[in-house]
């Protein structure tokens, strides 16, 4: 018997809900033929996908890296099946997003995509820019929406949709000062993460001169807003974080002279299969970005 796509769901299934019989119940199948579907495809591989000496049994590395070759076939199925059928823009996204550039503004993206092109499915993963850049090179996402970077493969390219402004942000019961005279006098929210943006809000700290007076240091954009909020301190956000319900009671400065901008856009591979679904997901991020919004060129 030679492997075929429902023994991959199978095994798609198994690894998903930990048994066979939880995974019997999925597939429609009685526990006995969901066996028979392993031992075929462990058979046609040639590798143990089960280690059947624990109670239920556990998948092995290969049985892993089976799963994962799994996911891109059917994925390569259903999109094979859409571009024959004419529908261009069907089938599934594979997208990354990093942490901080997801406030808001990818979630309402999809939400519109799903509207606009109803047989288009995204399945998406937040990451690290790095290994998110990686996984679009290798071909195990088909974009990324990620920071400005420094070093991207040539066989990539980057296309900015968002430029805008940071901000230093205070409560709104905080006494006006200078900008500067603020970080280096008032207590501060300090950002620290393993992304571009923090490193940006820390080098024009420096550049101005100012050692400030840390009174915590956290690694999510929505957090530090919901601190200074609160009146736990002053901070430097970019403006997309102020977009939502908490950002709008809050004090707002220009952070930098002349102000510092971050730019977040997507990364794709130059000769991408998915390309003008990813073309209009930038126009719609663009869109959504408002007056911040980047078009996109070529």
């Amino acid at each position: 018997m030679k492997m075929d796509t429902r023994q991959l769901k199978t095994l798609i299934a198994i690894g998903t809900h930990g048994t066979f019989a939880k995974a019997a119940e999925v597939v429609h199948l009685t526990a006995s033929a969901v066996s028979q579907q392993v031992q075929a495809l462990e058979l046609e591989l040639g590798v143990a996908l089960f280690d059947r000496s624990s109670r239920p049994p556990k998948l092995t590395p290969q049985g892993l890296q089976t799963i994962e070759m799994a996911h891109d076939i059917l994925r390569l199925e259903a999109d094979t099946k859409a571009s024959l059928r004419g529908d261009r823009i069907a089938g599934t996204l594979m997208l990354g997003t990093v942490r901080t550039s997801g406030l808001g503004l990818l979630p309402r993206t999809i939400s519109q995509m799903r509207m606009e092109y109803p047989a288009l499915k995204v399945n998406l993963r937040v990451g690290l820019s790095s290994q998110l850049i990686a996984d679009v090179a290798a071909g195990r996402l088909d974009a990324a929406v990620v920071a400005e970077h420094t070093g991207f493969p040539a066989a990539l390219r980057w296309s900015p949709f968002l430029k805008e402004p940071l901000l230093i942000i205070a409560p709104k019961v905080m006494q006006v000062k200078d900008p500067v005279e603020m970080l280096a006098t008032l207590p501060f929210v300090r950002f620290r993460s393993s992304v571009p943006l923090a490193n940006l809000i820390d080098t024009e700290i420096s550049r101005m001169g100012v050692v400030t007076n840390d009174v915590a240091e956290i690694d999510t954009i929505g957090s530090i807003v919901t601190c200074v909020r609160h009146g736990l301190g002053i901070s430097v956000v970019p403006h997309v974080a102020l977009e939502e319900p908490e950002g709008q009671d809050l004090r707002r400065f220009p952070f930098g002279e002349p102000q510092v901008t971050r730019q977040i856009g997507i990364v794709e591979r130059t000769l991408s299969p998915r390309g003008e679904i990813i073309a209009r997901l930038h126009e719609v991020l663009a869109e959504l970005s408002g007056s911040h919004g980047v078009s996109r060129v070529g």
